[in-house]
């Protein structure tokens, strides 16, 4: 079993510098990542900002930038979803079937590169945060501890990501369902707070996993974010409801993306 997690891990290591090379013949795709959080923090920051108050009061610039480092987070799964996708459907998986690779290796060679575009990404939105006048208050290990969440986060959804873009098979119908994950970042307390929301819709925003991740960026970040004794508990408890809702999405989604991966060779 160890020599074959070894094997599956090397493996894995070698698809990864794959999916990252082709940065090098196709920039575009960084070049875009790069972009996106930088006109997120200028649209959001200053459309909104003048118009929403601050739970408690506060800069609504710090009260945001928690929220898209969430969002640039959770629409990484997009990214995954599309390259798995045009591999399918370009027949790049029967070519890795008839090579000596782990089948573990593959979607994990997905996953590690899309860690590692979230890191470029995630650079430049604290930069913007930076300029904009956000800043973590509670020290460098509660900083740290906000993006090994982000990661965590992260790398969960990536396997979300390669189990839909097995599933939809090419790159054409990737695209037309990705626009689906955006509400699931709007509905949320990425932008505004909930306790304006009606009943129902403030129950779906409290329990979606968005936002039990920006409440526990909020947190740790020291940013400004709302409290009281009615708030649901993922949003008492954010870091406890972040690592268990990384859990439930890595137990589903891994063993579903590799069987589907395995699927696909017969």
């Amino acid at each position: 079993m160890t020599t074959r997690l070894k094997w599956a891990f090397a493996d894995g290591l070698t698809l990864v510098g794959r999916e990252v090379g082709h940065l090098r013949r196709a920039p575009g795709q960084l070049i875009g990542s790069l972009i996106f959080p930088a006109l997120l923090v200028l649209m959001f920051g200053y459309v909104f900002g003048s118009a929403i108050a601050v739970p408690g009061g506060g800069n609504y610039r710090e009260y945001l930038m928690p929220g898209l480092f969430v969002m640039v987070t959770v629409t990484g799964v997009m990214a995954t979803t599309m390259v798995v996708a045009t591999d399918a459907g370009r027949g790049v998986l029967d070519r890795f079937k008839a090579m000596p690779v782990a089948r573990a290796a593959v979607p994990l060679g997905w996953t590690g590169a899309d860690i590692l575009i979230g890191f470029f990404s995630t650079f430049t939105m604290v930069v913007c945060g930076l300029i904009v006048g956000w800043r973590p208050h509670n020290g460098p290990v509660a900083t740290l501890a906000a993006f090994a969440l982000l990661t965590l986060m992260r790398f969960a959804l990536s396997w979300a990501g390669v189990f839909l873009g097995l599933v939809v098979r090419d790159e054409e119908t990737a695209d037309r369902i990705m626009p689906l994950v955006f509400p699931l970042t709007m509905v949320s307390n990425t932008f505004v707070p909930t306790e304006g929301m009606p009943a129902w819709l403030r129950t779906i925003s409290e329990w979606n996993p968005v936002s039990a991740l920006v409440a526990a960026c909020r947190q740790l970040f020291g940013n400004p974010r709302p409290t009281g004794t009615d708030l649901a508990w993922p949003l008492a408890h954010p870091i406890p409801a972040t690592l268990l809702w990384s859990a439930v999405l890595l137990a589903v989604f891994v063993p579903l993306a590799v069987r589907r991966y395995r699927q696909r060779g017969r």
